[in-house]
């Protein structure tokens, strides 16, 4: 009953209209073999250290850990996590060359105040069973997570999705994110031109054009996902629902010279 892809409403909402939890939605997340689980978990966490290992890079850095892994092996569990295995930086996903891809806006542009810019990106997420992917949209001025979303696909409707839950905060003047193939899908860049929105895109392989959702990666996964090690859907979504609410109200930044998101973004 519920339109994935692209939905005409947010997934979020047509759940709440179905009396269903988000999670119920994506009820299993994505499989792998224990040992390649195992393997991925692995990559995520040295890769969050070290964006800028490849395939052959980490090959070595598992080799040293007791792991007697190939290159080819590597290369095809980063593909599947999304990460780029031949350039230096997290791609969870690949451009499109059948897409169009706009210029990056923001080189030397002085952004002074909330939904100026926003930007979005994709992670993975490890779970003991399986994995699922996150994608979220923040405000890159005061650093407010304005949306985010869940699935066990990288289909572009989950990033419709949070772009559309994020519509409904508020409008930016410039939307930024990476070459990823969700990104560059005409779905999502004629949705968010439909909303007067001009499109940014990072230039390939450039990962400090998208540095302050990167950093949320981290926080992320340094404070929430490596902790807690969610086993279902239901659990991720309802910790990762108290952390973003915590990083928005709570959580003091160094960079907003210790506020919180939420105050800067709402001027509160």
């Amino acid at each position: 009953m519920i339109e994935p892809q692209p939905p005409t409403i947010s997934i979020r909402r047509q759940c709440q209209l179905l009396g269903l939890s988000r999670a119920s939605f994506y009820r299993e997340p994505a499989q792998e073999t224990a040992f390649n689980l195992h393997l991925m978990r692995l990559i995520d966490e040295q890769y969050t250290k070290t964006p800028f290992y490849g395939y052959p890079k980490m090959t070595v850095h598992l080799r040293a850990l007791g792991f007697p892994v190939n290159e080819k092996r590597v290369a095809r569990l980063m593909q599947r996590m999304g990460l780029q295995a031949v350039r230096a930086r997290v791609r969870t996903s690949r451009p499109n060359p059948q897409q169009r891809v706009y210029p990056y806006l923001l080189r030397d542009l002085d952004i002074t105040q909330p939904n100026h810019v926003w930007c979005a990106d994709i992670t993975y997420v490890p779970m003991p069973l399986g994995f699922m992917y996150l994608v979220a949209i923040m405000d890159w001025f005061s650093r407010y997570v304005l949306a985010w979303e869940l699935s066990n696909t990288l289909d572009v409707g989950f990033c419709i999705a949070a772009l559309q839950d994020a519509l409904e905060v508020g409008q930016p003047a410039i939307f930024n994110t990476d070459q990823g193939a969700q990104f560059t899908a005409r779905t999502f860049t004629a949705t968010v031109e439909a909303a007067g929105v001009r499109v940014s895109m990072d230039g390939r392989g450039r990962v400090m054009d998208n540095i302050f959702i990167e950093r949320l990666w981290r926080s992320v996964k340094y404070e929430d996902l490596y902790l807690k090690e969610y086993r279902t859907v239901a659990d991720l979504e309802a910790g990762l629902d108290a952390y973003f609410s915590f990083y928005n109200t709570a959580r003091p930044h160094q960079s907003l010279a210790y506020r919180v998101p939420a105050a800067v973004h709402f001027g509160c």
